[in-house]
C-alpha cells in the first residue's frame, strides 16, 4: 500500500543560467551544518569540474543532501544553459518538487520557461525563490507577477499556482517570507521546502523498482547509477534484474555490490536503503540512463521520457596536419573513437555516429557550448584531433520540404546598441517579435531566428554592445528553411610555406589584416594565420627573412613593430572557421587550417564548387 515517507524530501533546484542556483545550494549546505566549524570551503562548492569553475556555469547535475529538523532533504543542482537541458529533463524523474530560482532583476527568462514547463508536465510541486533581492535595481514584486503569469501561460494546475514564494539573497546567506522582514538565515527557505514539497509516496512492500536517472563514472568502480527507489527496498548483495522501457525484450540479471546514499558532499556506503531514498549503485556493468533495477520476481520497467534531440553537429577527425602527433598523447582514430563513445556513458543529449571514413566521426549536440565543453575536456585529457565548422541538423516533412531548427532569442542591451543588434540579427534571418524596456536604460528584444543564424554571432554581439549585452536563446521547434546566410565577410590569411614565423614576414603580413600568431611559432602551408581585411583568402609568407646584402639604406634597419596577435579562445576559433576549414585541437595549441592544404588542389576544388 502506498504511503508517504515523511522523513525525506527530494527536490531539484531549477533556474535560468546565472540566477544563483549553485550559490543557493552552497548556503543550504553551510547552514545545515555539513561543514565543520572553521573548515575552509570555496564558493560554488557544487561546481566540482574545472571547466565549471572557470566559466562560472553548471554543466552536470549534482546530488547532495542536507538535514533539517530530522528531515533529510536530497537536493539536485541542475544546469541553467539550454545546451545542457538534457541534464535537467532526466533528473526531474527523481524528485517530487522543484525550487524555481528567479533573479529579482532579470525576472523570468527563456530557460526559466523551459525548465518550469518540464516540471509542470511531470506534476511536480513548485516553491519559487526570488533571489538577489539585495541588488540595487531589484524589482521583486514585478518578478512575482511575471512568475504567476508564466505559471498561467504554462497551464499550471491549481496546486502549482498556489505555490509558496520566498525572497532570498544567496550571496548574503538569508531568505525572508515577505519583503521587509528582518533577514537572519536560510530558515524560511528550509521551511518552504519541507512544507511545500510533498514527501515521496512509496510502497515499501511492493517489488523493488529503481529508475536510473544519472550516470556517474569513476575509474576505480566504473559506472555509478544514481536514481530514486520508487518501491520496495535495496540491499547489498541483492539479486536484481535490469529492464528498460524502450527495450522491452531485454532483461539482465545482476547483483548489487555497493550501495550509497548522499550526505552533504559525500557518498556514504549503506547496507540497506528503503523506498523514497535517492541512492547510488556501483558494480553493475553497462548500466544506462533510463534502466530500471527491479527485483527478479516481477521485473517491470518505469517509463522514461525521450531526451530532446540534438540540433547541431560537427565532425571530429583524426589530425592529419604536418604537425600531427607532436603535442598530443592520444592521436589515433581508435583513441578518438573510444573517447567519444565513452562520453555517451554520461551525456544523454549527445549523439556519435561513424561515417564512411574510419578517421571521421559525426558528433551531434544541443548547441555550440555543449560541443565546445566536450572539445575542451578532451584536449585537457591529452587528445589531439581536428573539428569542422558546426552545422545545424535539418529535417524534411511529408511534403519533402527542408526544415531547420529555430531559436527563441531574448536580448537585453543598452538602448544605444539596439539598432546595431536588430540590423545584425535581421541579416541572419532573425525576425523581431517584440521590443520593450528592461529597466536601467536597457531594451529587451525578442527574436525568432534559425539556429545557424547564431553560429559565430556571440563574439560579434559582445563587440557590438561593448560587452554590455546579455543574449539568451532556447530551442523553438522546426520551421521551413529561411534561405542562405552569409556568415563571414572577411577572408583568411593563409601561410604560404612551412617553417617558423619570423618578425620580418609577419610585419609584411600584418598590413593585410589581423594576425593570430606571433614570431617564433611553427606554421605549415595551408594554415590560417590571420583574418584578411577583404573578402578573399590571401596567401602570405610569414617565414620570409630579410634579404641580406652588403649595402645599407638609412632608416631601413629600424626595429620592426608588430601589432600584438589576436589571442583566439576555443569558442572564437569555432565561430571563425568556415566550411572549407578545420580547427586543429591539441593540448597545447589551437590552429585553424584549410581542409585542403595544397594551394593548387584547393583552387581546383574552389573552381569545381563555383
Amino acid at each position: 500500500m502506498k504511503q508517504r515517507r515523511e522523513d525525506i524530501r527530494n527536490v531539484a533546484i531549477i533556474a535560468h543560467v546565472d540566477h544563483g542556483k549553485t550559490t543557493l545550494v552552497d548556503q543550504l549546505l553551510r547552514q545545515s551544518g555539513v561543514f565543520r566549524e572553521g573548515q575552509e570551503v570555496r564558493d560554488r562548492v557544487m561546481d566540482s569540474n574545472d571547466i565549471e569553475r572557470e566559466r562560472g556555469i553548471t554543466i552536470l547535475s549534482k546530488n547532495t543532501a542536507v538535514h533539517y529538523n530530522g528531515i533529510r532533504i536530497n537536493i539536485i543542482d541542475t544546469p541553467g544553459h539550454a545546451d545542457f537541458g538534457g541534464e535537467v529533463e532526466r533528473v526531474l524523474k527523481m524528485v517530487d518538487g522543484v525550487v524555481l530560482v528567479v533573479d529579482a532583476f532579470e525576472g523570468t527568462m527563456p530557460q526559466t520557461k523551459f525548465v518550469l514547463r518540464k516540471a509542470l508536465e511531470m506534476n511536480l510541486a513548485v516553491v519559487v525563490c526570488v533571489n538577489k533581492i539585495d541588488r540595487p535595481e531589484a524589482r521583486p514584486d514585478e518578478v512575482v507577477d511575471e512568475v504567476l503569469e508564466l505559471l498561467m501561460d504554462l497551464d499550471a494546475q491549481d496546486f502549482q499556482l498556489d505555490c509558496p514564494f520566498v525572497y532570498a539573497s544567496a550571496k548574503g546567506g538569508y531568505a525572508v517570507k515577505e519583503i521587509g522582514d528582518e533577514p537572519k538565515n536560510m530558515e524560511p527557505l528550509f521551511q518552504a521546502i519541507v512544507n511545500g514539497i510533498p514527501a515521496p509516496e512509496v510502497d515499501p512492500e511492493a517489488d523493488t523498482q529503481v529508475l536510473i536517472s544519472t550516470i556517474d563514472y569513476n575509474e576505480y568502480v566504473g559506472r555509478i547509477g544514481v536514481g530514486k527507489i520508487e518501491n520496495g527496498s535495496l540491499s547489498v548483495n541483492q539479486e536484481a534484474v535490469i529492464v528498460n522501457h524502450h527495450e522491452p525484450g531485454v532483461k539482465r540479471r545482476v547483483r548489487i555490490s555497493k550501495l550509497s546514499i548522499f550526505d552533504g558532499l559525500a557518498k556514504v556506503d549503506v547496507p540497506h536503503a528503503e523506498a523514497g531514498e535517492i541512492v547510488a549503485l556501483s558494480g553493475i556493468e553497462d548500466l544506462k540512463i533510463g534502466d530500471t533495477v527491479c527485483s527478479p520476481e516481477n521485473p517491470e520497467a518505469i517509463p522514461f521520457q525521450k531526451i530532446s534531440e540534438p540540433t547541431i553537429s560537427m565532425n571530429f577527425l583524426v589530425n592529419d596536419s604536418p604537425l600531427a602527433g607532436t603535442e598530443g598523447k592520444y592521436v589515433t582514430s581508435r583513441h578518438l573513437r573510444d573517447r567519444l563513445f565513452r562520453e555517451l556513458n554520461t551525456d544523454v543529449s549527445l549523439r556519435v555516429e561513424e561515417t564512411d571514413s574510419m578517421d571521421c566521426f559525426k558528433v551531434s549536440g544541443r548547441g555550440e557550448l555543449h560541443l565546445s565543453v566536450l572539445i575542451e575536456n578532451m584536449r585537457r585529457e591529452g587528445y589531439e584531433f581536428a573539428v569542422s565548422k558546426a552545422e545545424v541538423i535539418y529535417k524534411y516533412d511529408e511534403r519533402n520540404r527542408k526544415l531547420e531548427p529555430m531559436e527563441l532569442v531574448y536580448v537585453d542591451v543598452p538602448e544605444e546598441f539596439s539598432g546595431s543588434v536588430i540590423q545584425k540579427l535581421s541579416m541572419r534571418k532573425g525576425e523581431l517579435q517584440g521590443m520593450g524596456t528592461a529597466g536601467n536604460g536597457y531594451t529587451r528584444l525578442e527574436f525568432v531566428i534559425p539556429s545557424r543564424g547564431l553560429i559565430g554571432y556571440r563574439g560579434e554581439f559582445m563587440t557590438d554592445t561593448k560587452g554590455n549585452g546579455i543574449m539568451n536563446s532556447i530551442f523553438d521547434g522546426y520551421e521551413p528553411y529561411k534561405g542562405d546566410i552569409q556568415y563571414r565577410r572577411q577572408g583568411s590569411l593563409i601561410a604560404f610555406e612551412s617553417g617558423e614565423s619570423v618578425t620580418y614576414g609577419l610585419f609584411n603580413a600584418q598590413e593585410r589584416g589581423a594576425l593570430f600568431i606571433g614570431p617564433g611559432e611553427k606554421v605549415y602551408a595551408g594554415m590560417v594565420i590571420g583574418q584578411n581585411g577583404k573578402t578573399e583568402d590571401v596567401e602570405v609568407n610569414v617565414c620570409k627573412t630579410k634579404h641580406l646584402s652588403n649595402t645599407r639604406a638609412s632608416g631601413s634597419d629600424e626595429a620592426l613593430r608588430l601589432t600584438p596577435p589576436v589571442d583566439m579562445s576555443l569558442e572564437q576559433c569555432l565561430e571563425f572557421i568556415e566550411t572549407d576549414e578545420l580547427l586543429e585541437v591539441t593540448p597545447k595549441s589551437l590552429r585553424i587550417r584549410k581542409r585542403i592544404l595544397d594551394p593548387l588542389l584547393r583552387k581546383r576544388a574552389g573552381f569545381r564548387k563555383s
